[in-house]
Parts: structure tokens; C-alpha cells; sequence
């Protein structure tokens, strides 16, 4: 790593701890502002809306996520686009270890979702709450947000590789993480570290491809070939 790299990661650090610092700030006052805005719409629950975002954090998950790229890379492939192959390559790979990482950190932070009010005091509880396991208890997991991790961590390296088209998916994936604080799902915190996290996965998994992908992308054809000429013998 050169000097202005260990400076740009540094400032990045700094950064974003300060922002993750201050989103903590948000978190009641938008949840308030969210529910009182729901409860003055009857049956919002049942509304059109909130069947949307229910939608959204549906179609918006991984493995639909990765499916649509499944698909698109296949096409990149054959039509011999080794520009989008590229791209959408390192998506699906942030994409999936931006939500490996925050998957893993949500499920020992014990921090209850927002709609787990007022069945339980809001905060982080860690690995157990009055002697019970929080690790897999769906009210407990909310922080970092899973979904907006996957979908933002899709997204980066589109921006980084293709900013107009980047724009695009990037909307999307706010559009995740708004569904899920509209849900009740997940603190504006629990989205922004994510977001975060995602960020930093998306630019070393996009310089990783965009130094080393086609290599690897070759020696990984060759092994396949190998092994199918093997098979046929």
C-alpha cells in the first residue's frame, strides 16, 4: 500500500466512524416521525405502500439479487462483453460479502429492531437478553442491516466501474434500505453502517477484479476445461 493509499484509507476510517457516530442520532427521531406517519393513515400496514416496501425487501434480498446478476453475467458472457462480464462479477461478490459481514456481525450485536417496541426496551444486548440466546432471534438482529448491505454492496462496483448505470442500481438499493426503516425493520444506523461496510467491500473487490480478475477469470477457465477433459476420458 502506497503512502496516499494508507492516507485515503485512514480518512475513509475517520470518516466514516464520525458518520456512523452521528446516525445514532437519527434513529429516534426518524422512527417517530415514520410511525406517527403511518398511524395517521388507517391501516397502514395493509395499505398499497407498505405491500411495496414489503416487496422491495422481498425482491431486494440476496438470493433475487443474485439471480438477476446469475442471468445478466450468463448474457455478458456469451455475447463476449468482457466489460460488463467484469462488472457484474465483482457486484455479485460484494454483494455477497458485504452481507456475509454484516449477517455475521448482526446476529452477536443483540440490537432489537424498531418495531420491537414497546415488547422490548430498545438497545444492544449482545449474545443474551434475561439468560436467553439472541443468536437467530429475528427481534434481536437488527444491526447492520443484512438487505442493505447486499444491495448496496451490489451496487458499488457499478458506480466505480460505470457511474450513469451505477446511479441506477444505487437508487435501488436506497430503496432497500428506506423499506426497511419504513418497516420497522431497522434503525437509520443499522442502514448506514452497512452502507458503509458495503462501500469499503465494493472498492477492494472492484480493484481486486479490475487488477487480477481477468487472470483469475483464466486459470479458473483453464481448471474447468481440465477437469471436463477428464471427465471425458
Amino acid at each position: 500500500m502506497t503512502r496516499a493509499q494508507t492516507v485515503a484509507a485512514i480518512l475513509f476510517l475517520a470518516g466514516a466512524t464520525a458518520l456512523s457516530v452521528w446516525s445514532f442520532s437519527l434513529d429516534r427521531p426518524v422512527r417517530e416521525t415514520v410511525v406517527a406517519s403511518q398511524k395517521a393513515r388507517k391501516d397502514w400496514s395493509k395499505s398499497g405502500e407498505a405491500g411495496f416496501y414489503r416487496a422491495v425487501r422481498k425482491w431486494g434480498d440476496w438470493p433475487w439479487l443474485m439471480l438477476g446478476g446469475g442471468i445478466l453475467l450468463a448474457g455478458c458472457v456469451k455475447c463476449g462483453n468482457r466489460k460488463w462480464t467484469r462488472i457484474i462479477a465483482a457486484a455479485m461478490i460484494a454483494s455477497t460479502l458485504s452481507g456475509i459481514l454484516a449477517n455475521t456481525s448482526r446476529l452477536t450485536t443483540g440490537r432489537t429492531r424498531p418495531r420491537a417496541s414497546p415488547e422490548f426496551p430498545q438497545g444492544f444486548y449482545g449474545l443474551f437478553y434475561e439468560g436467553r440466546l439472541l443468536v437467530g432471534e429475528p427481534k434481536f438482529n437488527a444491526f447492520p442491516s443484512g438487505h442493505t448491505a447486499t444491495a448496496f454492496g451490489l451496487a458499488w462496483p457499478v458506480v466505480f466501474a460505470a457511474p450513469a448505470a451505477g446511479v441506477v442500481v444505487l437508487a435501488g438499493a436506497a430503496l432497500v434500505a428506506w423499506s426497511s426503516i419504513a418497516l420497522g425493520a431497522h434503525h437509520p444506523s443499522d442502514v448506514t453502517v452497512s452502507i458503509l461496510l458495503s462501500l469499503a467491500v465494493g472498492w477492494v473487490v472492484w480493484r481486486f477484479v479490475l487488477l487480477r480478475g481477468d487472470g483469475l477469470a483464466a486459470a479458473l477457465l483453464a481448471r474447468a476445461q481440465a477437469l471436463r477433459r477428464r471427465w471425458r476420458k
